[in-house]
């Protein structure tokens, strides 16, 4: 891995997270100008991103968090169990005062909204990549005010990383049978995580959630 010193003699390997393939070849295509960029990969959901993270030819992973079957936000956990060091830079469709506190928390590296300037994109991953956060000003006062006062954080702040997947499973429809298999876990530890969620976000049904999720921004 290249986060370390002589990074501008070293070329950086990225790979492309994205459900979108237009996203992916516009990226690539503004990569391929940057002289110490070279993108080594390409994946359309979070199991795809898991092969390439399992290869290890690779220096930072570039990822969205909306994503069909195994979400950006179940990736991001995945990939920080078995490469902890490995930097990955959120770039999403969402506003960052939906996601960027709660992701950063969780361990990524770093928040971008895909509106921002592209030139942006390349200064985030040249940061990460010197093992720093790449933090912008926006969620940089979101992170100072929850020091000062977590209280007026909103609800899905309050969950844990493992809520948080439930709770947007569940937003978006997916049964508890289903979510089992496919987070490795028991009928009942899914249902007992659900019932944390209902509890912290004080709903009391999955149509609550995907109302709370709808009206938030969390899912589309």
């Amino acid at each position: 891995m290249i986060w370390a010193e002589g990074l501008h003699n070293t070329m950086i390997r990225i790979a492309i997270v994205d459900d979108h393939a237009m996203v992916r070849a516009g990226l690539r295509q503004f990569f391929a100008d940057q002289i110490d960029f070279v993108v080594v990969g390409e994946a359309s959901n979070g199991k795809a991103a898991l092969d390439i993270v399992r290869k290890g030819d690779v220096d930072v992973i570039l990822m969205d968090i909306s994503m069909p079957g195994h979400s950006g936000v179940d990736a991001l956990a995945a990939i920080k169990a078995r490469a902890p060091d490995l930097p990955v830079l959120i770039l999403s469709g969402f506003p960052e005062e939906h996601y960027a506190t709660t992701l950063l928390r969780q361990g990524a590296s770093g928040y971008l909204n895909k509106d921002c300037d592209p030139e942006e994109i390349v200064k985030a991953i040249r940061t990460v990549c010197r093992g720093r956060k790449y933090i912008t000003a926006g969620v940089a006062e979101r992170l100072a005010d929850g020091l000062i006062d977590g209280g007026d954080k909103p609800l899905h702040e309050h969950l844990s990383e493992r809520e948080l997947q439930v709770f947007l499973r569940l937003a978006k429809g997916e049964t508890i049978g289903n979510m089992a298999v496919s987070m490795s876990l028991s009928v009942k530890t899914v249902s007992t995580y659900r019932t944390r969620v209902m509890e912290k976000m004080k709903l009391e049904s999955n149509s609550d959630l995907t109302y709370y999720g709808l009206k938030n921004g969390l899912i589309q």
